[in-house]
């Protein structure tokens, strides 16, 4: 018996019961079932089912255009000689998600040539969500990853858009542990600076951070520089610091999104435990690394205790977290700015350069340039509809202790909420 791969596609109002009753008019044919995927765009439905066929596809044809046409539905039915192992899916597929505010359809349509110049695939298009950001998930078929890394790259610069590549499979949403950079990427500004400012030589210390974090200082000889001028400043500058850190928009939606996935979350910072302890308890974070400031009788001595965490202590501490919770490398995502967070996106399964500086951004897996840390869901996969049901059951959400004590900037999520579908 002669077998057809048949490609069923059905469109039109969307309605209750159309998969059902196009199923039950395929039931009574010989066919096994290789691929299905269904999209609904503002009440219109797009359904394409891929059969593998056993016998003659005129009976098949005319019992899918009657059950469609007693739904008001259309359909087409394409027939092939032969069917496709494995649903006729391609080999090297990768989602690749596209991150704007606003996404212009300029940006997709050069997203889209490059691919296709690399002789990739759109399989299917999806939007992940519509605020704080725009984004779409792409998956792609047959193109060569690292072309395709290379080629997006510069279509991302040139549309002022973002762009992440992902290798499709399990590992993707097998993400376990997330580790973050606390200055200028888990809160706003710098808190070295701040503290400075209470010292009176705020701007020596920006400089020296600049440097720093662009790659041009030793990070360990800069901490030591820029502490050294906090010497004599009374410790409660280190409070009315802490006071005053804004986290950044988005901070408290990722943090919660992910616990609710069971993720273990930590910070890891060239700052200081002063700050990241409270940050820690804030959050309900697993965990905080950081530098120590020392204090003697009420005031800095302007020196650090301990080993410094520097650009390999940073690496280090993933690792060491991630063996403590029992998490493969792989499973890691690490989240950072500055250079001396390199080697930790490096080491990470997953790096994301979040507003980072040029050196950061050229070694990370992905960068994002969006001002809102909760667009970390977005490459991970995780849709804003998903989020906005998860709060929306659980609402209003339990608060850690010590909430007060840092400040929630713009959060989307702060407020009870509200349907934003559209």
């Amino acid at each position: 018996m002669q077998s057809h791969s048949v490609l069923v596609t059905v469109t039109g109002r969307d309605r209750p019961g159309v998969t059902s009753a196009l199923f039950a008019s395929l039931a009574g044919h010989d066919v096994e079932v290789l691929d299905v995927e269904q999209v609904v765009i503002r009440g219109r439905l797009v359904l394409g089912v891929l059969l593998a066929l056993h016998g003659e596809p005129g009976s098949l044809r005319r019992a899918v255009t009657f059950c469609c046409e007693a739904l008001g539905m259309e359909a087409e039915v394409q027939v092939a000689d032969g069917t496709r192992e494995g649903g006729g899916r391609r080999r090297g597929r990768h989602h690749v998600i596209v991150l704007g505010r606003p996404l212009r359809a300029g940006a997709v349509g050069e997203v889209a040539r490059r691919i296709a110049d690399l002789g990739g695939n759109i399989d299917s298009i999806g939007r992940l969500s519509h605020t704080p950001v725009t984004s779409l998930e792409l998956m792609v078929s047959g193109a060569d990853p690292a072309l395709l890394r290379s080629a997006l790259v510069t279509a991302a610069t040139e549309t002022g858009t973002d762009i992440a590549v992902e290798r499709a499979g399990l590992h993707r949403r097998g993400k376990r542990l997330l580790v973050m950079d606390v200055d200028s990427t888990l809160v706003q500004g710098e808190v070295i600076e701040m503290l400075a400012a209470h010292a009176g030589c705020a701007e020596e210390v920006a400089k020296v951070t600049a440097d720093a974090m662009a790659g041009e200082l030793d990070f360990a000889e800069s901490l030591r520089a820029r502490v050294a001028l906090l010497e004599g400043l009374p410790a409660s500058a280190i409070d009315a610091v802490r006071d005053s850190i804004q986290l950044t928009s988005g901070a408290r939606t990722l943090v919660r999104t992910l616990k609710r996935m069971g993720y273990r979350i930590g910070i890891v910072s060239g700052g200081f435990s002063q700050i990241t302890d409270t940050l820690a308890e804030d959050l309900g974070l697993d965990y905080a690394a950081a530098n120590t400031l020392e204090i003697v009788n009420g005031k800095l001595t302007g020196k650090v205790v301990g080993e410094i965490v520097d650009r390999a202590g940073k690496a280090n501490a993933l690792v060491r977290f991630a063996t403590e919770y029992g998490v493969p490398l792989t499973q890691t995502v690490a989240v950072g700015d500055g250079a001396n967070d390199i080697d930790m996106l490096n080491a990470a399964g997953l790096g994301i350069a979040f507003n980072a500086k040029a050196a950061v951004r050229e070694v990370a897996d992905t960068a994002l340039s969006q001002p809102y840390l909760d667009a970390i869901l977005f490459v991970l996969g995780i849709t804003r509809d998903e989020v906005e049901a998860a709060d929306a059951e659980d609402w209003p959400p339990t608060a850690p202790p010590g909430t007060a004590a840092i400040h929630a900037a713009a959060d989307p999520t702060a407020e009870p909420p509200t349907s934003q579908a559209g």
